[in-house]
């Protein structure tokens, strides 16, 4: 069982992260899906997705949980019938799951150079301390994006925009964390946010 990492922001937060290195059938043969799961994964054309779909499924059961304990509202946004908080992500070759007492969103990137492409549709304030000369740039814009879309997550509400509503506050990579603001319709919301890297990937994931 590939659990790749577990960690604890806090006292009442657990992130864990999975590397996908089974088959579908392997991943598939001794979890126990809802009807709607087992049709949603059915469904899924590419082979990568339903093998992240599953590893989520076997993330859950080593928090303690079934797939009949998790359900998603009308943003989609996943939910716990115990009402504990829950956000998932997966990427290639990985999967991850953060679980908290409060409201959370984790993401998981691959690090790719082409990230520099887009940077200006998701970056705004941010440009006044990154640099394209950096040689951790591309890495900085990943976390960046990451914190970003796990502040999406967290939110789960339609309109939002990366580049108008998230700001992420200037770090290090070496920091390992930092404080990241939504700021929306008026109001602003301070969390913390934390990420690291490992094989050519970035996670990162909020917390309040």
């Amino acid at each position: 069982m590939p659990l790749y990492k577990t960690l604890h922001p806090n006292s009442q937060t657990t992130v864990k992260i999975w590397k996908i290195t089974e088959s579908y059938n392997d991943l598939l043969e001794p979890l126990d899906l809802k009807p709607n799961s087992l049709e949603r994964v059915s469904g899924m054309k590419s082979e990568l997705h339903q093998r992240g779909f599953l590893s989520v499924r076997h993330l859950l059961r080593d928090f303690g949980y079934t797939d009949q304990d998790l359900y998603y509202d009308d943003n989609g946004k996943p939910h716990l019938k115990d009402g504990k908080y829950i956000s998932i992500t997966h990427s290639f070759t990985f999967s991850g799951v953060i679980i908290s007492d409060s409201e959370v969103g984790i993401d998981i990137e691959k690090q790719r150079s082409k990230i520099a492409i887009i940077a200006k549709k998701f970056i705004d304030y941010e440009f006044n301390y990154l640099s394209e000369h950096d040689t951790e740039y591309i890495k900085k814009l990943t976390v960046i994006w990451g914190v970003k879309e796990s502040l999406y997550k967290l939110f789960a509400t339609p309109g939002m925009l990366f580049r108008e509503h998230f700001l992420v506050i200037p770090f290090m990579l070496a920091d390992g964390e930092t404080v990241a603001w939504i700021d929306y319709e008026g109001k602003k919301y301070r969390y913390k946010t934390h990420f690291l890297e490992f094989e050519g990937f970035t996670c990162a994931f909020v917390t309040t």
